[in-house]
């Protein structure tokens, strides 16, 4: 469905910089199977936004090739560019962009009712897919009340539908979520999926927010300084960060330096300052390899009294910190020359200074080379 080759995108540099221009993507590519939702995750200042802007159409790239469902809508060899009012994409801002002079109805039918008079829908059309996309946001009954009376979670659905209407072959949303209060973007963020889901929509999704990515996405891509650091399944990514980088944005990890000892089976014996761990991993690594364990949190099990450290994988520590959030209680275990965080069941809740065992379970590891 989207293809995206080489994209490149800089910027004048100020005054205090080096360089003329500041790459703000850097080279990047990427795919998009029709039906799939594919989301560029990343903090402030990677390109991620950039990116989306330059597919849409709203920022002209220095170079590369932009190709939806076939036609290219950009490319510099070809001295292609398409504007943005011609490429028949959908896109929804973070700001909403609603029209505060009209309705909800008039809202969702001015995308079609400006088009070129040859596309332009005829009326009873128009009427019917604007009735449909208001059905499928569920604000068919809201449809003659004013656009600025409705709620913030409204007021998003009301975007969103008035870029389905116009039944786009791509939908581009640039964080739409991240002006709601919390339980309102949990609650928005599994209606987006379900739409997404039933409608069969085709949509590029930006944001910085993980959970939304992991929760919402088929395909993730995180990208760093206007590059693509990894592309893959939430699970993957999480499970498999293929750099430090990513293993610290996407949740929570452990950082423990290490070097390869020995290889044992599918896992690598790893000699730490606190102890041995072994580590299953698919990658290639050899002995004397300078290596960094990534552990995450919430597969570190810990026991009160005391083990020996000698066994791999469990250590002894104590406990320094504890905090009751919720569904869970977080730790900090005092292991030797670090701290450790073990995220552990809410029922599970050690006070501070007690003794315990600390365990890492298999899961919880990711093996990464150290410097990445």
């Amino acid at each position: 469905m989207l293809d995206v080759q080489n994209l490149v995108k800089t910027f004048a540099g100020s005054k205090g910089e080096k360089r003329g221009r500041v790459h703000a993507v850097d080279g990047i590519a990427l795919h998009v199977e029709e039906g799939e939702l594919f989301t560029l995750l990343g903090p402030s200042g990677c390109g991620k936004t950039t990116t989306l802007r330059c597919i849409a159409g709203l920022e002209t790239p220095d170079d590369g090739v932009i190709t939806v469902a076939g036609r290219t809508l950009f490319s510099r060899a070809d001295r292609i560019r398409v504007p943005a009012n011609e490429r028949g994409l959908g896109m929804v801002f973070q700001s909403y962009a609603i029209w505060p002079h009209m309705n909800v109805r008039e809202n969702v039918a001015f995308p079609l009712q400006v088009m070129p008079r040859g596309k332009r829908p005829s009326r009873s059309q128009v009427k019917e897919r604007v009735e449909r996309a208001l059905t499928v946001v569920k604000l068919d009954q809201l449809a003659s009340r004013q656009a600025t009376d409705l709620s913030g979670g409204q007021q998003q659905r009301l975007a969103l539908a008035r870029a389905l209407v116009m039944e786009p072959p791509l939908l581009l949303l640039d964080e739409p979520l991240s002006n709601l209060d919390a339980k309102l973007r949990d609650d928005m963020r599994f209606e987006l999926k379900r739409l997404q889901r039933e409608l069969g929509i085709t949509g590029v999704y930006v944001t910085h927010d993980q959970v939304e990515a992991l929760a919402m996405s088929n395909v993730v891509a995180v990208m760093r300084d206007g590059k693509i650091e990894q592309v893959g399944r939430p699970r993957d990514v999480y499970e498999k960060p293929s750099s430090r980088f990513v293993a610290d944005f996407i949740g929570t990890s452990n950082f423990i330096d290490g070097t390869i000892e020995a290889a044992e089976g599918s896992s690598y014996r790893v000699r730490t300052d606190d102890g041995v761990l072994l580590v299953p991993s698919d990658a290639t690594f050899h002995v004397g390899d300078k290596v960094v364990v990534a552990a995450r949190p919430e597969h570190i099990e810990l026991t009160t009294g005391a083990t020996n450290g000698s066994a791999p994988n469990a250590w002894h520590g104590r406990v320094a910190v504890r905090s009751f959030l919720g569904e869970v209680v977080d730790h900090v275990v005092s292991v030797g020359s670090r701290e450790l965080r073990a995220r552990c069941n809410s029922k599970v809740s050690i006070p501070p200074d007690t003794d315990v065992t600390v365990r890492f379970h298999e899961e919880a590891f990711s093996l990464i080379p150290a410097g990445e």
